[in-house]
């Protein structure tokens, strides 16, 4: 018998959504004011490849084009060491601008 082992999207999402957390720039996640959005989507093929959309507050003053493409590193390197998971692709959108973090 064989098995194979799976994460749910909803770990993957939580794994992609701290990797973003961790890029200078961003504040929070974004989307919570959309009734019916999630901040971090995760969408899993039969060939267990992901596609990770990501819903982002940026930091007033960051430049959103570098942070958006260390956010895409970030997350694709994150998936990759913890779950084995190589995306196929991560979109970025920033929602808001809000103060700098402390």
């Amino acid at each position: 018998m064989k098995s194979r082992a799976s994460i749910s999207p909803d770990v993957l999402a939580r794994y992609a959504g701290d990797a973003a957390l961790e890029v200078d720039g961003v504040r929070s996640l974004g989307g919570r004011h959309l009734s019916r959005q999630r901040p971090v989507r995760i969408v899993v093929a039969e060939d267990g490849s992901a596609a990770v959309e990501l819903h982002l507050v940026a930091e007033w003053g960051a430049s959103f084009g570098p942070v958006g493409s260390e956010v895409q590193a970030r997350v694709a390197e994150y998936l990759a060491r913890m779950a084995g998971v190589q995306p196929t692709r991560v979109d970025v959108s920033v929602d808001e601008v809000g103060p700098v973090r402390d």
